[in-house]
C-alpha cells in the first residue's frame, strides 16, 4: 500500500505565485445588462443607434452620435425572485448603476462633424445572489468522500501538492473523528447535503471615450476602461453522514471569500450610414481582453455535530491574474422619422479562451527604477477551462416609439447563450495553484439567460427622465462536488474503486430590476 504522509502542519504558507480556478474566473468575467434606463429598456440594442452613454462600454462609436453635451445618473432596485434572506444577504437591494457625461464639440462650419469626449461609470456586474440547494446523497456519495478518494488514490500525497485544497485540509484534520479513515478502505457514507450561499458586491466600470464623425456618415470611437472588482461570498455547506456504528453525524463547512482588484481593457468601434439619404446604420466593434489583477482572501471552517471535536479552520490571502477573451460585435439600427427607432445587436465572446495566469513575481530595475512583473499561462487550469467553458452569443433587439416628441415607449429582449458546457466540471485533480486555493467543491453549470425589458421616457429641451424594468431568468445545475471514480490498492494489494456521484439540483436565478435615469442636456 502506498504510504501516505500524515500532515501535522498548517494548511499553507503564503507563497509568491498563484493562479485561479475555472468557475471562479467565470463568475468575474460575465457581465449583466445594465446602464441607463433607456439602454436597458431597449434590451441594450443600441450599438448602431448610438447617442446613449451606455454604448461607451459596448460600441464606443455610439458616443460619436451625440450633438449636444449631457450628463446623467441612474439608480434603482434589484430583487431576486423566490429567494429568502440568507448569510446576511437580502434578496432586494438598492443599486447605484450609472453616472457620466459627454462633451460634444462641433468641428465643422456646416455642423455635420463633431468631436466628443465622454466619461461614464457603470455597474457592469451586480453579484447579489442567494443560492440554496439541497438533495439526497446518491449511494453515500459526499464531499468528504471526494477528499478521501483524492488522498487514497494519490491525487494528494503531500501538503505542498497543488491538488490539496482548504476543503481537503479541514476534512483531513478532522480524521480524529474517523471522517476520512485514510488508512482504511472506507469512509462514512452521506444521506443528504444542503448549501446556502449569499453573494454581494459588484464590478464598476470607469470608461473614458473619445469619438467623432466624418460628414455625419462615419462614426468612430475608442474607449479605455478600468474595472473595480468587489466580491463577497458567504457559504454554509452541510452533509449528514452515517458512521460505522449506524449513527448520524452532521458536518457543517463555512466558507467566507472576498475578491477585490482591478481590470483594464480597450474597445474600438465604428458606425456607418451606407446610404447618404437613409438613417439606416451598421455598427461593429471589438473589445480587447480584460486584464484582471486581483486579490482573494478566504476563511474556511469545518465542524461536526460531535462535540468532542472543535472546528478545523484555515485561512489564506493570495494574488492572481487572468485574462478574459476578446469580444466582437455587429449591430443594425434604423429610425423612421422622429417617432420610431429599432435596433438589433449580436456579440460573441469565446470563454473557452479564458487565460489563467501564474504570477511568477518580478524584478526591480535599479538603473531605471522600474519594477517588472512576469506571468505565464497556467496550462493545467487552461485545459479545464477548455473542457468546461464555451463561446457565448449575445442577441439584443429593441424598439423605441414616441407618440409625441416628449414621451417615449420602449421594449427590448436580450438573450445570452450558456457559457458552460453540459459536461463542464470543477476538476479536483488539476495540478494548479488555482485548485490549491479553492475553498469550495461545488459548482453550477448555468444555462442560457433570457431578459425582457420595458421602459418609459420623458424629454424636454434640457431635462430628461427615463425608467426601465428588466426581468431576467436563468436556470442552472448545481453540483455539490465533482463526479469522480477513485482507485487505489488496499492492504491486501487489491485494487479498490470508489464512485462518488453527486445528486444534481436544479437552481434558478430570476431577477427583477427597476431602474431610473435622470439627465440634463447642455
Amino acid at each position: 500500500m502506498k504510504k501516505l504522509l500524515i500532515i501535522a502542519i498548517a494548511f499553507a504558507q503564503a507563497i509568491a505565485v498563484s493562479a485561479q480556478e475555472t468557475y471562479e474566473m467565470a463568475t468575474i468575467e460575465t457581465p449583466d445588462l445594465n446602464g441607463t434606463a433607456r439602454y436597458v429598456g431597449m434590451g441594450g440594442a443600441m450599438e448602431a443607434l448610438g447617442a446613449d452613454l451606455s454604448t461607451i462600454s459596448s460600441n464606443p462609436a455610439g458616443i460619436g452620435l451625440f450633438r449636444r453635451s449631457q450628463a446623467s445618473v441612474s439608480f434603482g432596485f434589484v430583487s431576486q425572485a423566490g429567494a429568502e434572506e440568507t448569510r446576511d444577504v437580502s434578496p432586494t437591494r438598492m443599486s447605484f448603476d450609472q453616472a457620466g457625461f459627454v462633451l460634444s464639440t462641433n468641428t465643422s462650419e456646416n455642423k455635420v462633424s463633431f468631436f466628443n469626449f465622454a466619461f461614464n461609470y457603470s455597474k457592469s456586474r451586480n453579484f447579489s445572489q442567494i443560492l440554496s440547494a439541497a438533495n439526497s446523497a446518491y449511494n453515500g456519495s459526499s464531499q468528504n468522500k471526494q477528499t478521501f478518494g483524492k488522498i487514497r488514490s494519490g491525487i494528494v500525497t503531500d501538503s505542498n501538492d497543488n491538488t490539496y485544497t482548504p476543503v481537503d485540509y479541514t476534512y483531513f484534520n478532522a480524521n480524529g473523528n474517523g471522517l476520512l479513515n485514510v488508512l482504511g478502505d472506507t469512509c462514512f457514507d452521506a444521506t443528504e447535503y444542503g448549501m446556502d450561499r449569499g453573494v454581494k458586491g459588484y464590478i464598476g466600470n470607469f470608461d473614458f471615450n473619445i469619438s467623432g464623425n466624418i460628414q455625419n456618415r462615419v462614426f468612430l470611437g475608442l474607449t479605455v476602461g478600468i474595472k473595480d472588482v468587489h466580491y463577497e461570498a458567504s457559504s454554509l455547506y452541510g452533509e449528514t453522514l452515517v458512521d460505522f456504528k449506524g449513527q448520524t453525524l452532521g458536518i457543517a463547512m463555512s466558507d467566507e471569500r472576498i475578491i477585490s482588484g482591478t481590470g483594464f481593457d480597450v474597445k474600438a468601434g465604428a458606425i456607418i450610414r451606407p446610404i447618404e439619404t437613409s438613417p439606416f446604420r451598421i455598427g461593429a466593434w471589438v473589445s480587447s481582453p480584460t486584464y484582471y489583477k486581483l486579490r482573494s482572501s478566504m476563511f474556511t471552517a469545518l465542524a461536526t455535530s460531535d462535540t468532542g471535536m472543535g472546528s478545523i479552520t484555515t485561512e489564506e490571502t493570495y494574488r492572481y491574474k487572468f485574462y478574459t477573451p476578446w469580444k466582437f460585435g455587429l449591430s443594425l439600427g434604423h429610425t423612421v422619422g422622429q417617432s420610431l427607432a429599432i435596433g438589433a445587436s449580436w456579440e460573441y465572446a469565446d470563454y473557452n479562451a479564458t487565460n489563467p495566469r501564474i504570477d511568477e513575481g518580478g524584478y526591480y530595475d535599479g538603473w531605471y527604477g522600474n519594477y517588472y512583473e512576469h506571468t505565464s499561462k497556467d496550462e493545467c487550469m487552461a485545459r479545464n477551462v477548455k473542457e468546461s467553458l464555451k463561446g457565448t452569443h449575445t442577441l439584443k433587439v429593441g424598439a423605441e416609439f414616441k407618440p409625441t416628441p416628449e414621451f417615449a415607449l420602449r421594449l427590448g429582449y436580450n438573450y445570452v447563450s450558456a457559457m458552460y458546457k453540459d459536461g463542464g466540471y470543477k476538476d479536483p485533480s488539476v495540478w494548479s495553484l488555482g485548485n490549491y486555493y479553492t475553498s469550495q467543491t461545488d459548482f453550477t453549470n448555468w444555462k442560457a439567460t433570457n431578459r425582457i425589458t420595458a421602459g418609459l421616457g420623458y424629454s424636454s429641451k434640457n431635462f430628461f427622465a427615463d425608467v426601465a424594468y428588466q426581468y431576467s431568468t436563468q436556470k442552472g445545475d448545481f453540483y455539490p462536488f465533482t463526479n469522480g471514480t477513485f482507485s487505489y490498492k488496499n492492504a491486501e494489494d487489491k485494487t479498490v474503486s470508489i464512485e462518488n456521484i453527486p445528486q444534481i439540483t436544479e437552481v434558478k436565478n430570476n431577477r427583477h430590476q427597476l431602474l431610473v435615469t435622470l439627465g440634463y442636456k447642455f
